[in-house]
Parts: C-alpha cells; structure tokens; sequence
C-alpha cells in the first residue's frame, strides 16, 4: 500500500491537522534529543581544549599564539573535508554517516590526549576537524528533509542550544576533570580529553538504531502520519527555489549568507576559546572559572530558544538575524570599555547572547530557497566558509593577546566581524522577498 492510498476518505481538514501536529511531535521526540545531546559532546570536544589549556599549555610548551594557532587549525581540516562529507550523506544516507562522524570524532577526541608538544597538538587537532566534518551541515539538510519552514528555527534553536548548553556544563564539568590531575597518573586535561570524547562514540552507535533517513523510511510511523509530514516539507513555500548544486553555488543569496556566518562565526569562537582565560585574569581558581563561564552561556541557552520561537510567530527572521549580531557588537564593545568585572561580563554575556541566537535564526534562511542537493550542497558550502571563522577567530585573538598584552583588541576586532554580519544580514532583506 503508498502513502497516498492509505489515506482514509473520512479524514477531514482538522483531523489532518491534528494528526499533522501529533506526527511531529512524534518525530521531534525521537530525533531531536539525542542529535542535541550529540552535539552538546560535539561542542565539548571542539571547544574543551580552552579549560585543558588552562594545565596542557604549561604542560607542553605551547605560547599563547601556538595555542590560538592549533585550537583554530580543527576548523582547517573541518572546512576542507565539509562539502565531500555533505555530499556522501546525500549518497549513503544521514542515519549511517552522522553515526560515522560521531564515532570517528569521538575516538580522535580522546587522542588528544596524548599530545606532547605544538606539532603532535597541530596533527591531533587538524585529524579531530576532519573526523567531524560534514556534522552540523548534515543535521541541518537531515532536519529540513523532515521539518516544514514554520517548524525550522524552533527546531534548529532546540538543536543549536547544544552549543551554549555544553558550555552550561562544560565549565563546571572541564574545572572539575582539571582536579583529577595526577590521578593513575593521567594530567587532569588528559582526563578532560578522555572523559567528554568517549560519549560521541556511543551516541553514534544508538542513532543507528534511532534514526531514519527520511519520513518514508521510519518504521515508527503510520502510512497517514508520513503522508502529512511528507505533504508538509514538500508543500512549503519557497523563495526562488534552487534545486541544483550548481546553481546554488553561482546565487547570490548564498554568498551573502554566506558572509553573514563567517562574520558571527569569527565572533563566536573568538570568544569562546578564550572565555576561561580571560576569567582566569581575575586570579580566580580552575573550577571558580568554570562556574562562573557557565551563567553567560545559561542566558544564552534559555535566550536562543526564545528568540527563535519569536522570529518563527513573526515570520520576520531576517529583521532578527540583524538584531542578534548587532546586540553581539554592543556586547563586545561594552566588555571592552566598561572596566568593571561585573560590567565586562555582562557585556560578554549580551555578546554571547547575540552570537547564539543569531545561529538558530540564520540556519532556517538558506532552507526557505534551498532544496534536494542544492541544500545538501548549498548548505554545506556555506558552513564551509562561515567555520572557518573557527579558525581566524581564536588565531585572531591569541596573536593579539601576544602583541598587545591584553584581550581587550581581540575583543574590539571580534566586535568588528559582528557589525560586518549586521551588515550583510540586512543586505539580505534586499535578495529574499517573502519577507
């Protein structure tokens, strides 16, 4: 029997809708927390090296600059390898090649911790950005095959939360492993490595069994409920659609979102990498700063979802996307001039707020002109340069740190990328109509 005939003549309008919403809530409930929960260990495996640094630096030799150089050099090997994985998901599937990254980023995530020196940290962190190329993007094209556009930022933000949601915990989390230095004689960033690595792999084993390629694949619906969800992606509207690679590559609306990532990006890792150093200036100790990293994340977790599920009820995301980066300059700016603790943070916290929000917002634009392996493509490609941002933000900032003595010009060239993004983000009004 198909979909389409499985379709009972009795069912009206309304029963369709409440079926439609009960459908999704099935779907939300058995994708959504476990590709969360992956990418909160994705986060903390990109991102711990900032609270292993506080002990590995001194450990093994790294500089201040060698050490912005090989927290930023993941995203080298991330970018270069990110439109190949993107377009070996489209071939073989999300189920089986999510899993894959997971695992193999997992297993290199606990590598990193027998690095010795700059050149094996270089390696480790170059191999661990390959390894977990082709994630993000691919969650992104895999939620949009199963979400309508009215769906996808609420969507996107309850997966994004993963990212200020790892740093909820990771602080609190990477001050207390730091305490387990000396133990069976591993360095307490040793057992950061060990500890936050090892949950990726068995994520990935259990999406294998969790996952479905798309809604006619999911055994744990009914013909009726994968008819409605299918009816509902294929039937939105879209701007100008694009459903070739090529083509996705040659639109303009791609390349401006593409610099709108790249600049919040940039931004965004700046920060993040240096968050537990730039505390640590207070002479506060590893697991003070841990909980204290944690408040401005927390904001930023509970914000993002908010701040999506307004921009969804509005209709107006594009209005949105420009106010969050614009909010992420303010906040750098303010960090950086106020001269008070407190003040700085809540600055950096504002900044953070902004870059977080504007994440779920931007990643529900592409998707409203982007279909097929033009998304999977288009998608991909943009993620590709905007993550570079990875790499030129934490470089930026820790050879700044060296030139200068301070963060504070690490902080006013982060607040300059935002404004590029606010920029950019509204120049976007002016190439997407349905607005």
């Amino acid at each position: 029997m198909t979909i389409e005939q499985s379709h009972p003549a009795s069912l009206t309008v309304d029963d369709d809708d409440t079926l439609r919403k009960a459908a999704f809530r099935k779907v939300i409930w058995r994708i959504l927390p476990i590709l969360t929960l992956g990418y909160v260990f994705n986060f903390l495996d990109r991102t711990n090296i900032g609270f292993a640094a506080l002990q590995m630096n001194r450990d093994i030799g790294l500089s201040a600059t060698q050490f912005g150089w090989g927290a930023g050099i993941l995203f080298i090997g991330y970018c270069a390898f990110e439109l190949p994985s993107n377009m070996m998901l489209y071939r073989y599937g999300a189920r089986i090649w999510i899993s894959r990254i997971m695992i193999s980023w997992g297993l290199l995530s606990c590598a990193m911790s027998f690095v010795s020196g700059p050149t094996s940290f270089y390696v480790m962190r170059f191999a661990l950005g390959v390894a977990e190329a082709g994630f993000f993007p691919g969650v992104a094209f895999f939620l949009s095959t199963w979400f309508p556009a009215q769906y996808r930022a609420r969507i996107l933000s309850w997966f994004l939360v993963a990212i200020p949601f790892s740093s909820v915990i990771g602080g609190p989390l990477g001050g207390t492993l730091l305490g387990l230095d000396g133990y069976l004689d591993l360095a307490g960033w040793q057992w950061l490595f060990i500890v936050e690595g090892l949950p990726a792999v068995i994520i990935g084993l259990v999406l294998l069994k969790l996952l479905a390629d798309c809604p006619q694949d999911a055994a744990w619906l009914t013909p009726d409920e994968k008819r409605l969800i299918v009816a509902s992606v294929e039937g939105e509207k879209r701007d100008r659609a694009v459903n070739r690679l090529g083509s996705a590559l040659r639109d303009v609306r791609v390349w401006v979102c593409t610099v709108v990532y790249l600049g919040f990006t940039v931004g965004s890792y700046g920060i993040q990498i240096w968050f537990p150093q730039i505390l640590k200036q207070q002479d506060l100790s590893n697991l003070q700063v841990g909980w204290i990293s944690a408040l401005p994340y927390l904001v930023a977790s509970i914000g993002m979802i908010v701040w999506a599920r307004v921009a969804d009820r509005s209709n107006r995301k594009i209005a949105h996307l420009s106010t969050c980066c614009f909010l992420a300059v303010v906040g750098f700016l303010a960090a950086i001039w106020t001269g008070r603790f407190d003040l700085s943070l809540l600055g950096l916290t504002a900044a953070l707020l902004g870059v977080t929000a504007a994440r779920a917002i931007f990643w529900s634009i592409p998707t409203r002109f982007l279909t097929g392996i033009a998304a999977a493509g288009g998608i991909a490609f943009i993620n590709t340069i905007g993550t570079t941002g990875g790499f030129f933000g934490p470089t930026i900032v820790g050879w700044l740190k060296d030139a200068t003595g301070s963060f504070e010009a690490g902080l006013l060239a982060m607040a300059g990328f935002l404004a590029v993004s606010t920029v950019f983000a509204l120049l976007l009004k002016l190439v997407i109509r349905d607005e």
